[in-house]
């Protein structure tokens, strides 16, 4: 939702409906800060589904047992070896 939109339903009366969803926004919102931004009231089915989903997604990306895929890939680069060129032939 636009949080013009929601501002403007503060200041001035707004339709059942609006008021309704903003409501439920917010309850919405509080409940995932609660739960530290995690899934609000997840089922154990839910939650199956949504690590089974996060496994698939790091096995594809080089993810696995003990990678932490929050983090950033060390990147390392090896110098090649370049054989030299005499030009005083």
């Amino acid at each position: 939702a636009d949080s013009s939109s929601i501002a403007k339903c503060k200041a001035d009366p707004c339709s059942p409906k609006t008021n309704f969803f903003v409501d439920k926004v917010r309850e919405y919102a509080k409940k995932s800060s609660s739960v530290g931004g995690k899934l609000v009231d997840p089922t154990p089915d839910i939650q199956r589904e949504l690590q089974a989903e996060l496994d698939k997604v790091a096995k594809q990306y080089g993810g696995g047992e003990g990678v932490d895929m929050t983090q950033f890939p060390t990147l390392k680069f090896n110098e090649p070896e370049v054989d030299s060129i005499n030009l005083e032939k």
